[in-house]
């Protein structure tokens, strides 16, 4: 079976009785870990506690390139500060933004499976080495680079888990895991369904924090009054139940539990690794049960290749099309990046650009974006899908600098002219990259 049929097998997995069975590993991060010390582990790795398989993903920050923020200016100069337009319901509704404001650096993220090595520098900042030889520097975002990392444990097959922490590390050099290597536990997979019956697969991270069988779900039963510890490999569903949760258990037992962060609204949220788009979280107010059951397919290392460089055609509002490289928001310039928004029921999307189809500008607010197996969501709420977009630069295929001497070769559409984007991934060989 290809890879593309395996993976599209996986999305339209029907749902099992049965709990979580160990998959094969292939999908697990794998590396050798080298120390200050000059000490080198070797073995599956988990990484910030929620993140275990190659389509899981590194956060940080990343510089954007000075070309960017010139191109922007160079607009801005050339058309004065910029005016937003919108038309709604008849009225055209339009502002002037006097004092635009462009960043030096933004929130960046990439999947585990598309990187080479990393090497700790200073301050929380890495380098990330791609599998295209494309070097970009990461600073920390949240607690996946830098010293508020909560955990980096190497599970050594044969030997016992090491316990790392930031200072230690040295450098990281991924590759695919030995053949016939396992893991101590198995990793969590499942479909989780909201409250408006939507339903998303992948690789689940519950509660932003348990990814694994051994982990364990904690709370009080609400019949006998007793506290529980529960392993995720004992447990085939949870569902939303009132002021906790209902737990199923693998040999049939049913739970109703409370009083803790595992089973009420103090659960920070589902996060499901989805091969074919990125990853989506699920709120605890918008979630109604996960079931736990086998992945079918295994996006091991080979799937990924390091991306690509972002090509398509930009359509104006006049109608114009534009076709060449592109730089969405003014940073995001490759295909493993993300795009990120919000549908209106609160479910948040993480979503790479090498499975983007199409991105059309909403009316008024938001935006419609189309994937490559043909979903679609209605986003809004992030500056790649909404007002806040910074514009879509795109140097056309055999264009030239704006001005005779020193101008860009970046067209800067702004967000009002905007309407939507085709990309094109054609030149990619498919069959290697994950979900295709």
């Amino acid at each position: 079976m290809t890879l593309s049929r395996a993976l599209a097998c996986s999305l339209l997995l029907a749902i099992c009785l049965a709990g979580p069975v160990q998959a094969q590993d292939g999908h697990r991060i794998w590396g050798e870990v080298h120390l200050t010390s000059g000490d080198v582990h070797e073995g599956f790795i988990r990484w910030e506690r929620n993140e275990g398989s190659w389509v899981d993903i590194l956060d940080g920050y990343k510089d954007i390139p000075e070309e960017n923020y010139f191109a922007w200016l160079e607009s801005i100069e050339e058309d004065g500060p910029p005016t937003r337009t919108i038309d709604l319901r008849g009225y055209r509704i339009s502002w002037d933004e006097d004092d635009p404001d462009f960043p030096s650096r933004a929130a960046s993220g990439i999947r585990f499976g598309h990187i080479a090595s990393l090497r700790v520098l200073e301050e929380g900042r890495a380098d990330l080495t791609l599998r295209s030889g494309e070097v970009v520097e990461m600073e920390g975002a949240s607690t996946d680079l830098g010293r508020r990392i909560r955990e980096l444990v190497v599970d050594v097959p044969g030997g016992r888990e090491v316990d790392l922490e930031w200072e230690d590390l040295d450098r990281v050099v991924f590759s695919a895991a030995p053949s016939g290597a396992r893991a101590s536990s198995g990793r969590l997979y499942g479909t989780v369904e909201d409250s408006e019956g939507r339903r998303f697969t992948g690789y689940v991270s519950y509660d932003l924090d348990e990814i694994l069988e051994a982990d364990v779900l904690d709370g009080r039963d609400t019949e006998t009054g007793g506290d529980l510890d529960i392993r995720f490999s004992e447990i085939t569903s949870i569902a939303r139940l009132g002021r906790g949760a209902q737990v199923v258990l693998v040999d049939g037992t049913v739970l109703d539990l409370r009083g803790s962060n595992d089973v009420d609204r103090r659960n920070r949220g589902i996060q499901i690794s989805d091969p074919n788009l990125g990853m989506v979280e699920v709120e605890w107010r918008d979630f109604e049960i996960l079931r736990f059951h086998e992945a079918e397919g295994v996006v091991g290392y080979d799937a990924f290749d390091g991306g690509h460089v972002l090509r398509g055609t930009v359509v104006t509002e006049s109608g114009e099309q534009i076709e060449g490289e592109i730089r969405w928001d003014a940073d995001e310039a490759e295909s493993w990046e993300f795009l990120n928004g919000r549908d209106e029921d609160g479910v948040v999307f993480t979503i790479e650009f090498g499975f983007l189809s199409r991105i059309e500008r909403r009316e008024a607010w938001g935006s419609l974006v189309t994937l490559l197996d043909g979903r679609s969501f209605e986003l809004e709420d992030s500056n790649d899908v909404d007002w806040d977009n910074k514009g879509i630069l795109i140097a056309p295929t055999g264009g030239t600098r704006s001005r005779a001497a020193g101008g860009s070769r970046w067209r800067v559409i702004p967000w009002d002219e905007f309407r939507e984007v085709r990309f094109d991934h054609g030149a990619i060989d498919v069959t290697r990259r994950p979900g295709s």
